[in-house]
This record gives structure tokens, sequence and C-alpha cells, in this order.
């Protein structure tokens, strides 16, 4: 009786460590984030930023999924030809939308994963004087110390999910 009920016990437990890594690492408005440059990277800030809450909003004010301060909102729509509605970016889509426009904007401005994230988080006016610090980046390119440890942080958090993505989605 016991070894017929070990595999179907096997794949019970398989299936429920699946249905909890699915709700953990979920993929929300799938056809805007895979338009993106670097859909693993949106699922990784929004893990990060909100975890997936889209009626997040934060002391300094940043709001939804992808935790937008509503100037970088109305500066993405403007770089986009999108119309701005700040009333919007509590909705899931829209939000994500402008968010992966906005990471796409990023790594374009900053082609290094690391520095992009930072600049995601601390704005990209910091990450460009910190690139012109020789004590906290080599190239320009590259930060190799990150002066807000909150930044640092967020950082770290937003590669390990982002790793946790490309492994098991692409």
């Amino acid at each position: 009786m016991t070894r017929r009920l070990l595999p179907l016990l096997i794949l019970s437990a398989c299936f429920a460590a699946l249905l909890c890594f699915l709700l953990l690492f979920p993929r929300p408005h799938r056809a805007v984030v895979e338009r993106c440059t670097a859909p693993a990277l949106a699922y990784a800030v929004m893990k990060a930023e909100s975890n997936f809450k889209e009626n997040a909003i934060s002391r300094a004010g940043a709001v939804g999924l992808m935790q937008l301060m509503p100037a970088t909102a109305e500066f993405v729509c403007r770089q986009a030809g999108i119309p701005y509605d700040p009333t919007r970016l509590l909705e899931g889509r829209y939000n994500t939308e402008l968010g992966c426009r906005y990471l796409d904007y990023l790594l374009e401005r900053f082609p290094v994963t690391h520095t992009a994230i930072a600049a995601y988080n601390a704005g990209e006016g910091s990450v460009t004087r910190w690139l012109c610090d020789d004590a906290l980046s080599d190239d320009g390119k590259t930060l190799k110390h990150i002066p807000y440890s909150e930044t640092a942080t967020y950082v770290q958090k937003v590669e390990k999910f982002l790793k946790i993505y490309r492994f098991y989605y692409h």
C-alpha cells in the first residue's frame, strides 16, 4: 500500500511546490511585460517594489505595481506620446506599461543592469553623479559602490528576484 502511495505523495508535493512558486513569483500583465526590453527585470522590479500589489502607495508617493512617482510617470508619457492620467496610476496594466517604458529608458541610458536598477530606485540624477565619482565607479558605466544603503539593498533584492525570474521563466 505504501509503495503505491509514494509516487502520488511525491507528485502531490511537487505540484504544491510549483503552486507556491507561482503564487510567490507571478507574471501579471504578460502581454505588456513581454514587450519590455527585459521582461524578467520588470517582474523582479514589481516583486521588489510592491510584491504585486496594484494599489500600493509608498510614503514618498510612489504608486502601483512598479511604484512610479507621478512626475516619473508624466515624464514617460511625454517621451512616449501616451496621454498622462494620474488617476490611472493604480491600474495594473497602465502602471506596468509606464514602468516598463521607464525601465527601457533607464537601460538605454545606463546599459549595465546593476546601474539601471540603482537608477530606478535612487533616480537617474543621483546615479549620473555617482558614475562621475572615481570612488564609486572605475569606468563611468558601472557602480562599484552604491553610497545609499537603501539603494544598495534594493539592487541586491532586485538582482536576487531577477535570477529567479530568469531561471524559471526564460
